[in-house]
């Protein structure tokens, strides 16, 4: 069997930590008189946490000193934290495990491609950190998606081009990071909000192996 560069995303994708980034943004939105909903949050998937905080405050209108600005970045990842102590292997989305155990038992590198820089005691403690060949996470790249640096390095880890390697990504600049990079996309969400992804996907229950092997066997 051929061998692909598989990339995935974290929050949103493999584990179901994208609510707790939502919850801890909130706090800070709701201490700054801000309302947050979750359409407001779509923005900020796939998004650096200053980014994300630039986007809240101009929510609201709100001009902040750089200090004020860094006192909140903490915050928010000092909150961030506190709920993902208690983060175990039921935070794994449904369908994902499937997926992760046919690439691994058909020799297929598996890579994990995240703007999060807490994304290697997340997979700890979803207890499948030995599913992937290489991580790339918010602490390796400088570039926030929807520059492909992020894919591009992962691919590049595991010795793979940008043509063979496919993304799961559940954020419109993921997708596009990965079109951008040259890359097969694969949205997990909304096709009316993934619409770019090569192929879309509500969740990994319904992606069927087959269409893993289809990807793995196509030149």
């Amino acid at each position: 069997m051929n061998q692909k560069c598989f990339i995935f995303d974290l929050d949103g994708v493999i584990v179901d930590t994208a609510k707790y980034h939502y919850l801890a943004w909130q706090k800070i939105a709701h201490q700054l008189g801000i309302a947050f909903t979750p359409e407001h949050n779509e923005e900020l998937k796939g998004v650096s946490r200053v980014r994300s905080l630039d986007i809240i405050l101009a929510l609201g209108q709100i001009e902040a000193s750089q200090e004020d600005k860094n006192k909140w970045l903490v915050q928010k990842n000092e909150d961030y934290l506190t709920y993902l102590v208690d983060m175990n292997e039921s935070e794994i989305l449904p369908g994902v495990l499937p997926v992760l155990q046919f690439l691994k038992e058909n020799n297929q590198k598996i890579v994990l491609g995240s703007a999060s820089k807490n994304a290697k005691p997340i997979l700890e403690k979803a207890k499948i950190r030995s599913y992937f060949d290489a991580i790339v996470d918010g602490n390796d790249v400088t570039n926030a998606k929807p520059d492909p640096e992020v894919f591009l390095q992962g691919a590049k880890k595991v010795n793979f081009k940008p043509e063979n390697s496919i993304v799961f990504e559940d954020s419109v600049a993921g997708i596009q990071a990965a079109n951008i990079g040259g890359m097969i996309s694969v949205g997990i969400g909304d096709d009316s909000i993934l619409g770019e992804a090569d192929f879309v996907f509500p969740d990994f229950t319904h992606i069927d192996l087959n269409f893993i092997e289809n990807l793995i066997t196509r030149e």
